[in-house]
Formats: C-alpha cells, structure tokens, sequence
C-alpha cells in the first residue's frame, strides 16, 4: 500500500549548512545570511534548485554557509560563471553574493554584462567600502579621503556609486538596503526573487574590523529616519521621525530637493510619489547623499524586459528544429581547413 508522505515546509534553519561560520564576530554579513535564509524559507524555496555562486573576499564564503548548490569561483568572475549555470540549467534559482571590490573592480566588466543581458538571476553586492579579507585596503567604493594599507594619505579617487553604475549598465531591477535592517532586508529579497531578469541589490554592510561606522551617520538609531527614506511604489516620498520631510522636484534644476512638510504651505500631496518604472527618479534617488540629502532605501527601479537566457534559448531550439539532424562534427571541419 502506497501512503502518502507529507513534506514539512523548510524553516530558515534548515537552509544553513553544517559549515563553522567565520566571518568576524559582529560582521555584517551575519545579519545578511540570516535575512536570505528566513527569505528562502518564507518563499517556499527548494534547496535543489538553489545555487549560490560567489567570487572572492568575505562576501565569497557566502555558497560555504547555505544548504544549497554553491561554486565558490574565482575573483570577479561570479556573474560570468552565474551566466553559464543560468543557461546550462534555466530551472536553477540563481544568486549571486559579491563585495565591493570583487563586483567592481575586477569584476566590474563581468558585472556590466550581466546586467544589460538581463540573465535571470539576483545579484548581491555586500558594499562595506573597503576590502575586507586582504586586510583593509580602499576600494572602487571607499571614500574621498579614505586612509587605508594601499592609499596611507588618504585615497583620491571618487568612488562608484553601486546603484548608479546598475542603472546605467541597464539594470532592469535596481535595490538598496542595510545589513542590520531585518524588517526591510528580507522583503527586498523577496521582491529580486520575484522580478524575472537581472535583479542587482545593494546592501550597505558593516566591516567592524576595517570599516567600522562607515554608514553611522545615516544608520545610527538617533539619526535613521532623518537620513533615510524607505520608497515603495504609489507612495509617497515622505521620511523623519515625525514624517514631516518629504521630497520633489525643483523646477528650476529639475533634481530632488528636501522639503519641510507644513511649512511654507507644502502639503503631503506636493510631495513626489515613488514611481518604481521611471528610470530618471531611479538615478535621482540613487545619487543622492547625506546630510544633503537621505539616503533611499527599498526597490528604486523595476522595469521587466525579456531575458537573455530565455532568448538564447529560444534561439536553440529554433536552431534545432531547423535542422534536427545537423552534425556538430561537420560544422567544424567545414569551410576552410587544413592538417598538418
């Protein structure tokens, strides 16, 4: 007799793999694995049709810590070889964990590519402003200023603004959240996982070891909800502890500028609503700093388009059908060759 089995749904720990964590105590990455795992749960996912790929640097440990297929591969080249996973198994639930440095130095033309292909998988950049596991050096994001092993006065270079270079790389899904932001860091995972193509999100994570605070003035419980806004589609751009900031667009210089909500007649209704589609308040909201201005938070920009694995699949089989019986042989000994 046949009976039926019942199959429990996974819980978050059931996503953690048998390895010893070692990331260093108070690391930020923590807080991110613990958001992904509870996301993988929460979703229903299979851990035999998840893979975790990573390249180099603490973020790389990520594929060791999660019960699931992992690659741990080499520098700057996860997105590349994500590419290849992608296409080789479409039904495989594909993400990417990178820092700083292994996504844009190194790896910044593999990840250009993989973001104006639109391959179907979610990519993570674990952002800490520095390089972590080569002890300290600046990297493509640090600061103007920042003293470091590689730049001892003081680095010169303007960094790269990780959501920015998304967009213009045509990123079609474009997030930013914060390590520690448990409530918010999940739900933004979630919302990657559901949109079908290339989803890149940034997480702003803490090195408490090289880099500690890096992103204390807006992440500081007496400061947050000053120096941050949380956008969401329809809503409106409103943020502060009594939510009485909000903002629009000056028409004079047609950038986003800061508004006190009950002072010189502005109402809540003159306040700009977050519109998820529009790829120019995407690169606003993206660019913007403190103290000037908060820092956003949430799903900026989320514009599906059709996606490359699809069309290069498509593209196979169309191939096949045209011709079933083609000789792989034959295609490559044909046309000009010789022996030697």
């Amino acid at each position: 007799m046949n009976v039926e089995a019942r199959i429990e749904p996974l819980k978050a720990k059931d996503f953690a793999s048998d390895q010893e964590v070692r990331w260093c105590p108070g690391c930020g990455d923590y807080a991110i694995i613990k958001a992904m795992q509870k996301t993988l749960a929460d979703i229903g996912a299979k851990r035999e049709s998840t893979v975790f790929v990573s390249g180099i640097g603490c973020a790389a440990r990520f594929p060791y810590y999660m019960s699931t297929y992992g690659f741990h591969t080499i520098h700057g080249r996860a997105a590349a070889i994500s590419t290849g996973i992608k296409l080789a198994n479409p039904d495989l639930d594909v993400w990417v964990a990178s820092g700083d440095g292994d996504a844009l130095s190194i790896g910044g033309n593999h990840l250009l590519h993989v973001l104006r292909r639109n391959v179907d998988l979610q990519f993570l950049l674990f952002n800490n402003e520095i390089y972590g596991l080569t002890k300290g050096q600046y990297s493509p994001t640090s600061r103007v200023g920042t003293r470091s092993p590689s730049t001892p006065l003081g680095s010169v270079e303007s960094p790269v603004s990780a959501c920015e270079l998304a967009l213009g790389a045509g990123a079609r899904f474009v997030a930013r959240s914060v390590d520690t932001q448990q409530k918010h860091l999940p739900g933004v995972f979630r919302r990657a996982r559901e949109h079908r193509g290339a989803s890149f999100v940034e997480i702003l994570q803490n090195c408490i070891v090289y880099n500690d605070d890096v992103f204390a003035e807006f992440t500081a419980k007496d400061v947050a909800p000053d120096r941050q806004v949380h956008v969401a589609h329809g809503e409106p751009l409103v943020f502060g502890a009594d939510r009485d900031k909000g903002l629009k667009v000056d028409p004079d210089t047609m950038s986003l500028e800061v508004v006190a909500i009950g002072e010189d007649g502005v109402t809540e209704s003159d306040v700009m609503t977050h519109d998820e589609t529009n790829p120019t308040l995407a690169g606003m909201l993206a660019r913007m700093q403190p103290p000037e201005y908060p820092v956003a938070l949430g799903v900026l920009y989320c514009n599906p388009a059709r996606t490359y694995d699809h069309d290069v699949l498509t593209q196979v089989r169309e191939a096949r059908d045209r011709a079933p019986d083609a000789n792989l042989n034959e295609y490559l000994r044909r046309g000009h060759t010789w022996t030697i």
